[in-house]
């Protein structure tokens, strides 16, 4: 049993670095390319593509990929 509860220990504690995505809270601010300037109240950032996910003042949620935006910067 003891076995056990290591290997899930274990197992849990490398799981942290098998999530792909990383959780910002906002508020935030995307620039787009083309100039436009998105404000939101927090994003999710996918590690490995570097796209943006977001939901808009209606809640609907929307996807801006690595190669649409500028920069982001999240905080006060």
């Amino acid at each position: 049993m003891r076995k056990l509860f290591v290997v899930f220990l274990v197992a849990l504690l490398g799981c942290d670095e098998l999530v792909d995505i990383k959780k910002i809270e906002g508020p935030c601010t995307i620039q787009l390319k083309d100039g436009t300037i998105i404000e939101t109240e927090g994003i999710e950032l996918l590690k490995s593509t570097g796209t943006i996910t977001y939901r808009d003042e209606d809640g609907k949620l929307w996807s801006i990929a690595v190669d649409r935006y500028e920069s982001y910067s999240c905080g006060i």
